[in-house]
């Protein structure tokens, strides 16, 4: 595939600040990226903290049956709108684009905490999750702008602290928060650590404005929301609201790949695309693409199997169920910063693309041999393996991307690059769901014959608390039940990281932006100039 060459634009902030500094960020960088990390906390927390609280909220607004809807358009509206945001930060500024992202989530929180039924509750997590859009990618573009690539790898550890902090304390947050102060401050908890992030990028952080001659792409942004929310609806649906085959499922295909293909061929005539085509062109990116696909799609698989397995087979508490995890996003957390680290030193990456998707077969292979018998000790071994590769992918992956187009297209390398992990996550998510529903449903048939079959009718997920209730029989059934899952599950996990590896080997290691002794352009769209931003 042929690379496109990047020359440096006018409208970069000024560059090589940091190398005049003897490599050292001015205070006003590092006060943003302090509030870039807050921003990234919110949207990556959000879910998992109001994830504990739905119980309390259904039992007060009612609407059981809508239950699903208060994730889903949280999570449709964040998928929706993060390529639009992208391209509207390289269009107009992304200061301003960033700031309105965080002022929507806000928003939302606080309308969201004030919602009376669930349907408004449903409508407000929409404007939230529309928001939410914005804060990952602003955050990783705005990096993109202050720090150049041979330095944003110091910084891998802060984003992978961020995110594992999200996720092991988000469980107990959420769980404290509402035994204390009740479910509406599970989204109240928002507005100051916002407006928090909202003050410090308002008044330290200084990009230059843009104001680009096109219009927006209107068509290309609802042709490209439209599919997106159709294959999200297929991954959500799909097994569970309705049968893969059913009509729905296949209208919602059909409008899916239809939107897509339409879109597709928009963007070759647009005059402003909301996705540029030619970004593309450049292998590096591609495969960047396609690997953060490949880690969405195991990475959140793996987190929503592992505690299950854990509570279902070896007896642990659901109340904790973030700690579960404390293996492998510690692994992942050490491996981040010292791949970050080794790549600022030497400017080389590719070995980590490589080594990460090798150790994610290791360790995706070794949680698919586990069964009834093995220990907490040894699955947390196993867990860590996966996380020590997928640490040295999480961050990598948008490096690379960013590194491999031209500074006007920052916006959307970040928004593309997030966009395909969200995806991987919702195809990872379905995927092997539907593969562990089955095979689950499958043991217990054979297992408890009717009995087994009317226990998982409805879920193949039983808590602690009613599995403790079932007849010694049915009990040993679901545990095996559950084990032969997650032995399909990471089976399956272990197959789609060897086609990430097979994409890691093709990887091109071309110099990083602001390497310094290197001048001129790669030939992979990498200018050897950095920016970063002017200090205050």
């Amino acid at each position: 595939m042929a690379d496109t060459p990047a020359a440096e634009t006018a409208d970069t902030p000024a560059a090589g600040a940091a190398e005049k500094d003897g490599g050292k960020q001015p205070r006003s960088v590092r006060v943003v990226l302090l509030a870039l990390m807050i921003a990234m906390m919110l949207a990556m927390l959000d879910n998992m903290i109001i994830g504990t609280a739905m119980p309390t909220i259904v039992g007060e607004l009612g609407g059981l049956e809508h239950l699903a809807w208060v994730v889903t358009a949280y999570t449709l509206a964040t998928a929706a709108s993060t390529p639009v945001w992208g391209k509207l930060g390289d269009m107009y500024g992304r200061k301003a684009t960033f700031m309105t992202s965080i002022v929507i989530f806000l928003i939302g929180s606080a309308l969201s905490g004030m919602a009376q039924n669930m349907g408004e509750l449903i409508g407000f997590r929409a404007v939230q999750g529309l928001g939410a859009g914005g804060l990952m990618v602003g955050v990783m573009a705005i990096i993109g702008d202050l720090i150049p690539p041979r330095e944003r790898g110091k910084y891998q550890g802060m984003m992978a602290a961020v995110m594992a902090l999200a996720m092991i304390g988000g469980p107990l947050v959420g769980g404290t928060i509402t035994d204390n102060w009740g479910w509406r401050w599970a989204f109240y908890i928002n507005l100051p650590l916002g407006a928090v992030a909202l003050a410090a990028v308002a008044v330290v952080l200084h990009l230059p404005k843009k104001r680009a001659k096109a219009g927006i792409d209107y068509l290309g942004v609802v042709l490209l929301t439209v599919g997106i929310t159709a294959v999200v609806l297929v991954t959500t649906w799909g097994g569970t609201e309705y049968a893969w085959s059913s009509a729905r499922i296949m209208e919602l295909i059909g409008l899916g790949v239809a939107s897509l293909v339409g879109f597709v061929f928009w963007q070759t005539r647009a005059a402003e695309p909301v996705l540029p085509l030619h970004i593309f062109r450049s292998r590096n990116f591609t495969l960047m693409s396609v690997i953060g696909f490949l880690v969405g799609f195991v990475m959140f698989g793996a987190t929503l199997f592992l505690p299950l397995y854990q509570q279902a087979v070896q007896g642990a508490s659901a109340t904790n169920s973030g700690l579960l995890l404390l293996p492998m996003l510690g692994a992942m957390l050490v491996t981040s910063m010292v791949a970050g680290r080794v790549t600022t030193n030497t400017g080389r990456y590719k070995v980590f693309p490589v080594v990460g998707s090798a150790l994610m077969i290791v360790g995706l292979y070794l949680l698919s041999t586990m069964d009834t018998g093995t220990s907490r000790l040894t699955s947390g071994v196993f867990m860590a393996v996966v996380g020590l590769g997928m640490g040295c992918l999480m961050q990598i992956t948008m490096l690379v991307a960013q590194n491999s187009v031209e500074m006007k297209d920052m916006g959307v390398a970040s928004s593309s690059t997030t966009l395909f992990r969200t995806l991987g996550a919702s195809f990872g998510v379905a995927i092997m769901g539907a593969l562990f529903n089955h095979r689950v449903q499958d043991v217990m048939a054979e297992r408890a014959g009717t009995t087994g079959s009317r226990l998982t009718e409805q879920s193949a997920q039983l808590d602690a608390e009613s599995l403790a209730k079932l007849p010694d029989a049915a009990r040993e059934a679901y545990q095996h039940a559950v084990s032969s899952g997650t032995h399909s599950a990471f089976l399956l996990g272990a197959v789609i990281a060897v086609i990430a590896l097979a994409a890691a080997v093709f990887v091109k290691e071309v110099p990083l932006k602001g390497e310094g002794p290197k001048k001129g352009s790669t030939d992979d769209g990498a200018p050897a100039a950095a920016a970063v931003a002017e200090p205050v």
